[in-house]
């Protein structure tokens, strides 16, 4: 019989199906949806993020709808593989414990064949994109097969979870633009930054049993000062955030002529000024109130905190938006 894993929703849809389908759902990790969106997020950061330079378009919404499925596939390919790496160790930790190869309702064979059918619908996925995009979406496997090791060898497999869970962003630019610029890059490395954050509020939780058996995380290595270091991670996000904004190309052009630069790009940093810091207003209290509610020693909030990062990358995602369309408004006006 399948159970419900500790830090899941016993009230999900997953619970109501099949008890012999409930395995593969819980291998997805389906009745954890906060992973998929932190997978999905990044992508539709990073569209929203190229309509500065490029616009808004309908093509968006298809962009976005198969970023959203590939991130729901592959997130389950890459717990599936991740669980079945680790089945040893989930089984002596107790919040993984009752996963279900450690749990025993499911087989290592029978997870390598539901990991197969969703790395098929990644694959379909992939074949939809443009062919740029397709590229740097392949070139996100050696992260994916990777991370399960990092906890192993490094006390910063937050770096590397950052570095997987964000490729997104360069995929989306790249298959709304058609290119990747080094302002792409900087946007890709201010969401790592996040991830950071939010994945070491995550590791709160297993301090305890990652200690007992050796496994390494950012939370470990800050100790004590692990406040500190989420609000470190979030402060990085925050500026390249800025400085990504600050040297993307927002100008227009009417006629040949050259109207409105906005946020007078080059000049850095901008930050604290205001008309830039007011549209980073939603983004920066979110990451200020999950550092001040942190608690390293409750499993409660650290969870909490963690899935409320949902907000945080929709609520970057409405910053671009809104200084998207305010260009849009204002690209009739002539610079003075």
């Amino acid at each position: 019989m399948s159970q419900t894993i500790k830090d899941a929703d016993k009230n999900h849809w997953v619970y109501s199906m099949p008890e012999a389908w409930r395995p593969y759902l819980q291998l997805a990790r389906y009745d954890r949806p906060i992973g998929y969106w932190l997978l999905t997020l990044p992508g539709w950061i990073a569209l929203a993020f190229a309509s500065l330079s490029h616009g808004l378009a309908w093509s968006d919404l298809k962009w976005a709808g198969l970023i959203l499925i590939g991130a729901i596939a592959m997130r389950g390919a890459g717990c599936t593989y991740n669980d079945i790496v680790d089945r040893d160790l989930d089984a002596q930790v107790d919040r993984t414990a009752l996963r279900p190869i450690p749990a025993g309702t499911i087989s290592v064979k029978q997870a390598s064949v539901w990991l197969a059918a969703q790395c098929f619908v990644g694959l379909i996925v992939l074949l939809l994109m443009p062919r740029l995009a397709q590229l740097i979406a392949l070139g996100s496997i050696p992260l994916v097969a990777a991370y399960p090791f990092m906890k192993r060898i490094t006390w910063w497999p937050q770096v590397w979870l950052g570095m997987t869970f964000n490729w997104a962003a360069l995929v989306a630019y790249a298959a709304k633009t058609g290119e990747i610029t080094p302002v792409a890059v900087v946007l890709y490395v201010a969401l790592i930054f996040w991830t950071i954050g939010y994945d070491t509020i995550y590791a709160c939780q297993d301090i305890e049993d990652d200690s007992f058996v050796g496994i390494k995380s950012t939370a470990r290595r800050f100790g004590k000062h692990v406040k500190l270091g989420v609000g470190v991670s979030y402060f990085a996000c925050v500026s390249l955030l800025t400085f990504a904004i600050t040297n993307q190309h927002v100008g227009y052009e009417v006629s040949g002529e050259l109207y409105y630069d906005a946020w007078n790009w080059g000049e850095w940093p901008l930050l604290y000024t205001p008309k830039l810091g007011l549209f980073l207003t939603l983004p920066i209290l979110h990451f200020v109130w999950q550092v001040l509610r942190l608690d390293p020693n409750s499993d409660v909030i650290s969870l909490q905190l963690f899935k409320s990062n949902t907000w945080a990358g929709i609520s970057i995602i409405i910053t671009f938006i809104s200084m998207t369309q305010l260009l849009s408004a204002l690209k009739a006006l002539p610079i003075n």
